[in-house]
């Protein structure tokens, strides 16, 4: 198949996006696909319209190519019009499916989805709605509880209507305050007093206008990927210090991952349930990765889902996918297979 690997962007996750994507990218050349890795934002020069899928090409020097912009992006941002880069549209369109290696509000956020459907562009991951709404953590935590999927107890709260008084909003110490539309755990605060959450009101607005408080859930934390509507084995994600925040996410070392998780069968089944609800309750298609917390009394809540989870090879799905003897390559493969579907 010619697939373009979409990766980059504006987001707070780029640099990890440009990781998945060069990855996605060597999986399937190796599995003898003729795809390309571009950035969705910075473009790509000089295309070879006569042979733009070559056999033959270089993916690190993409990569590479694509990193160069990273401390151009905020210029460029205030320069630009336009969100898609040069020549980008058109090399999608020409492309058998577009394999979103985005992460964070550039690519999870349902635009480019709607823009794909308008022009007739397949792509993998869920569609336009469901993107939206599960990029939205306020949404997200309706759509649990009108589908009975277990969620901590939680509020938004826009800047205009911004209250210091937790009590007027039926809260107390601790809880959590996040961005309502944030990434990868950027701008995710644990607060225990009322000087740490008047701090992490003012650095999670820096982000956006809108944020999620929520009460704190102290426990273990998974994870579970649901590809083409079945639970995934279940990960547990131990941060060696503090909780799975941007640092923990990615950098070597400072988590112990386990999959499968070392829970009974009866607590992973009802986990892997409750990763089918929540999956079904925003209307995901293809597949999407929900996020857990449990107590140590065995109650579980459902944070949040991500419509396109990290794929380094080292990333929580490919890890999940492991243990079902699907390596990195064939698990990228199987991703696109299950995105196709949307089409048929």
């Amino acid at each position: 198949m010619k697939i373009v690997v979409l990766a980059g962007g504006t987001s707070t996750e780029r640099a990890i996006s440009i990781i998945s994507g060069t990855g996605i990218c060597k999986a399937l050349r190796q599995k003898g696909h003729q795809a390309i890795l571009a950035d969705v934002f910075c473009g790509v020069e000089n295309v070879d319209w006569e042979n733009p899928f070559p056999e033959e090409y270089d993916v690190d020097a993409a990569s590479a190519y694509m990193s160069g912009f990273d401390d151009k992006i905020e210029t460029m941002k205030k320069e630009r019009r336009s969100f898609f880069g040069e020549n980008i549209l058109k090399l999608c369109e020409m492309a058998d499916i577009v394999f979103l290696g985005l992460h964070g509000s550039n690519g999870e956020d349902g635009r480019l989805q709607a823009t794909f459907d308008l022009m007739g562009i397949r792509y993998t991951g869920t569609g336009y709605l469901s993107s939206a709404m599960a990029m939205d953590k306020g949404i997200t935590k309706q759509m649990f509880m009108m589908n009975h999927v277990p969620t901590p107890r939680g509020v938004s709260m826009v800047k205009s209507q911004m209250t210091t008084d937790l009590k007027a909003l039926g809260m107390e110490f601790p809880v959590v305050v996040k961005t309502c539309c944030g990434g990868s755990s950027v701008g995710v605060y644990i607060v225990n007093d009322q000087k740490e959450y008047e701090q992490a009101l003012k650095d999670a607005y820096s982000y956006e206008d809108e944020v999620v408080i929520e009460e704190y859930i102290k426990g273990r934390e998974f994870s579970v990927a649901v590809v083409d509507g079945k639970a995934y084995p279940v990960i547990e994600i131990a941060p060696i210090q503090g909780f799975y925040d941007y640092k923990n996410k990615y950098q070597a070392g400072s988590t112990i991952e386990t999959c499968p998780a070392e829970l009974s069968p009866e607590l992973t089944e009802k986990m892997q349930h409750y990763a089918e609800a929540g999956a079904k309750a925003l209307f995901m298609e293809g597949y999407c990765r929900l996020d857990f917390m449990m107590k140590e009394n065995g109650d579980m809540y459902c944070l949040e889902a991500n419509t396109l989870p990290g794929m380094t090879p080292t990333s929580l799905i490919p890890q999940e996918a492991g243990v079902l003897g699907i390596d990195y390559p064939t698990l990228c493969e199987k991703l696109i297979e299950v995105s196709l579907r949307k089409y048929q």
